[in-house]
């Protein structure tokens, strides 16, 4: 509940964008995932006298974070530019790119909550499952970045 006695819903997974800045052809990503980070525990002792009227043993200190890498999925068109992103790496031509992802309110479509991405370049990238079931073939993109910089919500 919110301060104000108002329920608060969650935002709906499917209503988002995916944004990355040089890309001249908008892409429908149907799948995003790999929003994530995670800090190495490090333990080590706490000094006599410490917080908390130390007595000696240890404490848990944060190490390194690394981020999760982001996971995009989407329809195959005749577009090669995601394609054309990631043979520049395979040609050794690394080439980074910001990026957001955005996710929008249900009822009009307003902006409630962005992650932006930084310095991504694609590491994986997977053609489609091809079959006679008549299924859409999705291709798939796999993105190693170096950080999320922002969290931010909007209310409605």
């Amino acid at each position: 509940m919110a301060a104000t006695g108002q329920r608060v819903d969650p935002f709906r997974a499917f209503n988002f964008i995916v944004t990355i800045v040089g890309l001249r052809e908008p892409v429908s990503f149907t799948e995003c995932s790999g929003l994530g980070s995670t800090t190495e525990v490090l333990d080590g002792p706490r000094p006599l006298g410490g917080v908390g009227g130390g007595t000696g043993g240890h404490t848990r200190l944060p190490g390194k974070t690394t981020f999760t890498d982001i996971t995009l999925k989407w329809g195959v068109t005749d577009s090669t530019e995601l394609w054309q992103w990631r043979q520049d790496i395979v040609n050794g031509n690394v080439v980074r790119r910001n990026g957001s992802i955005v996710v929008f309110d249900l009822d009009n479509h307003t902006e409630r909550a962005r992650w932006n991405f930084v310095n991504a370049w694609p590491s994986k990238w997977e053609g489609p499952a091809l079959s006679q079931k008549g299924d859409i073939a999705i291709a798939t993109l796999v993105l190693a970045h170096e950080g999320l910089t922002s969290f931010t919500t909007t209310k409605a």
